[in-house]
């Protein structure tokens, strides 16, 4: 009986209703509540005038938010925090809400409602992330460069400037801000971005749009088919072998290793989870995203990289947290 009353449901309950914050966030980011807040409306009636909606939703919305720690409240005025106007707000150079169309899209959450069946079948077996031509990359494309940015420049400060790369190869580039940034970073730098043909229009448009569209070329098809040619100095495979096995990662990785210049360099940019795969909590779990959206996908530990490395032909590997849940694995031919 003691122990009984010692126990609590709140993580049951948090967990139950976790949609409901969900919907909340995506409601405040769809009225754009967080930037009227940061412009200067503070009450729920001032709110409501710069969102458009009437104050008693606003009001109920706001008095959530401040119970989940996104806003603050004083007597009737709401106030925004320090995460929530770095983030949130989009007068700010970090504004993060524009990934919540892709990361809220119906495909995505949709693979959530059937977790149950993936789960009792071990694997997804139908209309996956990694089908060709997924016109949901398109939109990853379009919403993820503020997620992906600050792991860009410390990719970028992790390779140094020697030697300095004169030939990138961005794998599955998405948005291509990896080697857009490589490029901004050594003026000599060519980069080709792989990709298929749609997403690649999205990361051409980002690189003139940040100066380096004359050195950023496009190689459309499949990251497993497509020529890549030789003669590279950094590989860039960011994000992309979680999708995949070991074995079918070992291939691509043998590709890439035949790709580069002796002593050339690939960068693979991971979610990785510590040896025990429960820690640290954001790395771990991104392994369940894996299972619900893709036949195969895993989150891999720094072992199990190192051997996919090792067994592709490469002879040096060194693993680098980043800011933030991502790490670097470096490999060396």
């Amino acid at each position: 009986m003691t122990e009984l009353a010692a126990a609590s449901p709140d993580l049951y309950f948090d967990t139950i209703f976790a949609y409901q914050r969900a919907g909340a966030l995506k409601s405040a980011l769809d009225l754009n509540l967080f930037t009227a807040i940061d412009e200067g409306a503070h009450t729920a009636a001032e709110l409501a005038g710069r969102c458009q909606a009437p104050v008693r939703g606003i009001r109920i919305l706001c008095d959530y938010l401040t119970t989940i720690a996104f806003l603050t409240k004083s007597g009737d005025r709401y106030d925004l925090t320090a995460d929530t106007a770095t983030f949130l707000s989009r007068r700010s150079p970090a504004y993060l809400g524009g990934t919540a169309e892709f990361l809220y899209s119906p495909k995505l959450t949709g693979y959530f409602a059937r977790l149950t069946d993936t789960i009792r079948r071990g694997r997804l077996e139908d209309d996956t992330m990694v089908a060709d031509e997924n016109p949901e990359w398109v939109q990853f494309a379009r919403a993820m460069v503020p997620m992906m940015m600050p792991a860009a420049q410390a990719i970028a400060d992790l390779l140094g400037t020697q030697p300095a790369p004169r030939r990138v190869l961005d794998l599955a580039a998405g948005h291509g801000i990896f080697g857009i940034v490589l490029a901004q970073r050594h003026p000599q730098a060519e980069v080709v971005a792989q990709d298929w043909a749609s997403v690649l229009e999205v990361a051409t448009e980002h690189a003139r749009a940040m100066g380096v569209g004359d050195r950023h070329r496009t190689l459309p098809g499949s990251a497993f088919d497509v020529d890549y040619g030789t003669g590279y100095d950094v590989i860039l495979v960011t994000n992309f072998l979680h999708h995949f096995n070991v074995e079918t990662n070992v291939v691509l990785l043998r590709k890439v290793h035949g790709a580069l210049v002796p002593g050339g360099r690939v960068v693979v940019l991971e979610f990785v989870p510590n040896e025990d795969r429960v820690s640290p909590p954001m790395a771990a779990r991104f392994s369940l995203t894996m299972l619900s959206n893709t036949p195969e996908g895993d989150a891999y530990t720094f072992s199990e990289l190192r051997r996919m490395l090792l067994d592709a032909g490469f002879r040096e590997t060194t693993l680098h947290a980043l800011p933030g849940a991502h790490s670097v694995v470096l490999g060396v031919k």
